[in-house]
């Protein structure tokens, strides 16, 4: 049992309660999550299951797309609407202000975290300390945001939003940034993740209905790759790990390495110019 399966994560549950239900499903323990969703969120969480969690870090440092609302005039301890209100004001926001400060992010920029994160500061993470009501310096880190579209004004001071972002931005801290540019406070009323990588929400399973059969093959997932085929002589150095060259294959992307019987055997990375090893062994 190899591969993937995207999974509509429901409001009110974790990233890890999502795993739980997959384990008892799927009957295993090798399963790995993509990038956790925060609990007030929705949307797209990839798990790669078995020899499939090789793929676990590059989806984690894939691009990631998500839809949401920001809510002005409050700052919330969380950054979303779930946390308790630190500070308020009265001021009005208008969409066309929302939109001239948005082109403001589009690019790098250093993103300071929120408290409430599962990132790790001196062995703990970051909502341990926050919890204890310990302050402790955050450093912020740089991250990059391809897109951010303003979709409407859906309240008074309150915006929908689309936005693509590199691994390890926080769009709650986006949110919180966003409002401070305007001079004022805001915090995501709502988070749905789309798109991780060239996976789509819309095609993800909701997680009441999920089964054994939602599962994405390691052939299904790099069907679109050159691909291979070895003798058996080959075959046994593959398995065992061997590196190939360009005797075998020429190219600058992942392969596909097929036995005379057609079968998959292995997906192969390119380490340098004409050097590639296993980065999937089947």
């Amino acid at each position: 049992m190899d591969g993937i399966v995207l999974i509509n994560k429901p409001k009110g549950i974790t990233s890890y309660d999502v795993i739980r239900v997959a384990k008892k499903i799927f009957k295993t323990s090798k399963i790995g999550h993509t990038g956790t969703l925060d609990p007030f969120a929705e949307g797209l969480v990839i798990l790669c299951i078995g020899k499939a969690t090789k793929l676990v870090n590059r989806l984690i440092d894939a691009n990631k797309t998500y839809e949401g609302v920001i809510l002005f005039n409050n700052h919330y301890d969380t950054y979303d609407i779930t946390g308790e209100i630190i500070k308020s004001d009265e001021k009005e926001v208008t969409l066309e202000q929302l939109k001239l400060v948005s082109n403001d992010f589009l690019g790098s920029y250093l993103q300071t975290p929120p408290i409430y994160s599962a990132i790790k500061k001196d062995g703990k993470k970051l909502y341990e300390y926050a919890r204890k009501n310990i302050d402790i310096k955050i450093e912020p880190r740089l991250v990059h945001i391809y897109s951010l579209d303003i979709l409407n004004k859906l309240n008074d001071n309150e915006f929908s939003f689309k936005t693509s972002v590199s691994k390890g931005t926080y769009i709650r801290s986006l949110a919180v940034d966003i409002a401070s540019k305007l001079n004022t406070f805001g915090a995501l009323k709502a988070l749905k993740r789309t798109k991780i990588d060239n996976y789509l929400l819309s095609d993800a399973v909701d997680l009441e209905n999920l089964s054994i059969n939602d599962i994405k093959s390691i052939e299904d997932i790099f069907k679109d790759l050159d691909s291979i085929v070895l003798n058996d002589y080959m075959i046994n150095l593959v398995k065992n790990g061997i590196y190939l060259d360009e005797r075998q294959m020429i190219t600058n992307n992942d392969f596909k390495v097929y036995n005379e019987n057609k079968e998959l055997v292995a997906i192969y990375e390119v380490v340098s110019e004409n050097k590639y090893r296993p980065f999937i062994l089947l």
